[in-house]
């Protein structure tokens, strides 16, 4: 498996807008009770004192997926990463509102996280409208890139479920591009209308419906880790 630090590089901004004063708030009193340790392994122990299943969204933008999903299984614990200081305001009020207790955040690299958890360890991981990167000299930032999936691969579970959205036909087709060389990942479409249909259980976020309004088309993909295979 490649050296993850060798492979990525944390690009884009992380702040936005001024926060305003119940914003900040929220950020230094909720925040803390809520965030990933910053340094050393993390298992669902220490994140929640048992041994629940797990789940991890990279990127959440506004948290309203990562909500969604967080009270559809309050029995399962959630992992958001986010390097947007403005994103992760938006999660916490979604936590608080909800009062979700099974959610913990990390502002910054995901990757940073997902090599501190123990292999076969998640039960399902998001990419949600990652940024595509168009030009072609930039697609080694792309998350969908060999390097950040031997990682996640390494981390899922046999069986364990990769949901990938995006409105952007290049990130689109060489998403089908870089997935289809890989043993380790199967498809679970079985038509075309497989992945242009959103699954009941996928709660819609903020920039899908914009997406929508500006017309794009949204393409929703599902992976299960296989069982026992080789990585390509």
């Amino acid at each position: 498996m490649n050296d993850p630090v060798s492979i990525r590089r944390l690009y884009g901004r992380a702040k936005g807008h001024k926060l305003r004063a119940g914003q900040a708030a929220l950020a230094e009193t909720l925040l803390p009770q809520v965030a990933v340790p910053p340094s050393g392994p993390i298992d669902a122990a220490t994140l929640f004192g048992d041994d629940r299943p797990l789940e991890l969204e990279i990127g959440f933008g506004a948290g309203e997926h990562l909500a969604g999903q967080a009270a559809m299984r309050p029995d399962h614990g959630f992992i958001g990463c986010e390097p947007f200081l403005n994103g992760v305001v938006g999660a916490l009020g979604h936590i608080r509102d909800g009062a979700l207790a099974n959610v913990r955040l990390h502002m910054g690299d995901a990757l940073d996280v997902i090599e501190r958890l123990p292999d076969a360890s998640l039960s399902r991981l998001y990419l949600l409208h990652p940024d595509p990167w168009r030009k072609a000299r930039h697609a080694k930032r792309r998350m969908v890139n060999h390097g950040p999936l031997d990682l996640i691969a390494a981390k899922l579970k046999p069986g364990a479920e990769f949901r990938l959205g995006t409105d952007d036909p290049v990130y689109c087709r060489w998403a089908m591009m870089v997935m289809a060389q890989r043993a380790d990942f199967i498809w679970q479409a079985q038509t075309a209308a497989h992945f242009q249909a959103r699954p009941d259980d996928w709660p819609e976020t903020r920039y899908e419906r914009k997406a929508r309004r500006q017309g794009h088309e949204v393409w929703y993909f599902r992976y299960r880790r296989a069982e026992h295979p080789s990585s390509r």
